[in-house]
């Protein structure tokens, strides 16, 4: 059955952008402006068509339902499936398909736990760009939760079950002095993608070392963005299914010189991303900590105005020195408080590096002499 698009809101739901990246993509090339807001496109056995540059024109619907019903004919598709592949062509496509039932069907609670498991990809992802770290309080960085505010639930596939993640729009790439052939400086939607693209690809990679008895294997690949919330939300989504296939389309207004990647995980892995995930939070941060204890270092340069302190503290019962880096009001008190052998009190994250401890976001919230606190 053939199919029009005529909805004028779905009509405007397509950018300028879009168009301009599906043609070219598609054969045809920019030949000359036509008026103040078009270009003619031309290609070899290919009608000459007209692209908006802007959807400020009082016609942009119908000139949209014109492109599409076009490039329909030369791609010889329906216009459905052209309508799909615009409304896309200027966002990356992320897709979490699981193995195909007999009806292309999931039960609803597995459903549930497939779209929150691959929002949880992604948000884990954003999370990851700011710095890779074991585990993330995802809550606390509202940059990633903002990002995510902005990705959209797109159509499920047609004979199987997938569910479609549409980044936020993917803006052209600007021309430059020094063309950057790896997009080192993408913008952040496209920087998402490509790190959840990064830690998919180590955890696979990960989960065949351990098995292989590389007991390293997960904690190199941190590096990658793989983390506990990664693992954790892989767990939820593969245990139901015998295979899970997670993709990414790259948005075409911004082309990748690698085609779409396609991850495969199995059943079988769901236990050792779930030991990889426990590993992780058991060296995890401990937020919120307030240490008791005497300053025994002390090391700040004459141009800094932060400074080092090792804290003499009990940790689980034993004995241990923790470093902090301390803003100059804090690292002042301390210095006063070493000189007076004053019990000193901080408070922050409390974090293991190997067989180090270090006190991260630290604070000096008491100093407690023998005639009371400061």
């Amino acid at each position: 059955m053939k199919v029009s698009i005529r909805d004028t809101d779905a009509l405007l739901a397509v950018s300028p952008a879009a168009l301009s990246a599906y043609a070219r993509v598609a054969g045809w090339s920019r030949q000359e402006p036509y008026r103040a807001h078009s270009d003619v496109y031309i290609g070899e056995a290919r009608p000459e068509i007209i692209v908006p540059r802007t959807e400020r024109l009082g016609d942009y619907a119908s000139v949209v339902a014109t492109l599409i019903e076009t490039f329909a004919k030369v791609a010889r598709q329906d216009e459905l499936t052209v309508y799909r592949s615009l409304v896309t062509a200027d966002r990356d496509v992320v897709r979490v398909r699981v193995a195909e039932s007999d009806d292309g069907s999931v039960t609803l609670n597995d459903g549930v736990d497939l779209t929150g498991g691959a929002r949880d990809l992604l948000l884990s992802a954003a999370c990851s760009l700011r710095e890779p770290r074991p585990v993330y309080r995802a809550g606390a960085n509202r940059e990633a939760a903002d990002l995510l505010k902005q990705v959209r639930l797109g159509q499920t596939d047609q004979g199987s079950f997938a569910v479609t993640l549409l980044t936020p729009v993917v803006p052209p790439a600007m021309p430059a002095l020094f063309p950057d052939p790896d997009d080192l400086n993408a913008p952040i939607e496209r920087r998402m993608t490509r790190r959840l693209v990064e830690a998919l690809t180590a955890a696979r990679q990960a989960a065949e070392r351990t098995a292989a008895g590389d007991e390293g294997a997960f904690g190199e690949a941190v590096a990658s963005g793989v983390s506990a919330n990664l693992c954790e939300a892989l767990v939820r989504i593969i245990e139901p299914f015998p295979t899970l296939d997670c993709g990414v389309s790259w948005a075409r207004t911004r082309p990748m010189a690698v085609s779409g990647t396609v991850v495969r995980f199995g059943r079988a892995d769901a236990a050792l991303l779930r030991e990889a995930a426990r590993s992780f939070r058991d060296r995890a941060p401990r937020p919120d900590v307030h240490l008791y204890g005497f300053v025994r270092l002390l090391k700040r340069g004459e141009a800094d105005d932060d400074g080092t302190i090792g804290l003499a503290t009990d940790i689980d019962g034993q004995r241990q020195s923790v470093a902090a880096v301390l803003e100059r009001p804090d690292y002042d008190r301390a210095v006063q408080a070493h000189r007076d052998r004053a019990l000193v009190v901080l408070a922050g994250d409390l974090e293991r590096m190997g067989r180090r401890w270090r006190l991260l976001n630290p604070r000096l919230e008491n100093v407690i002499r023998d005639d009371g606190l400061d």
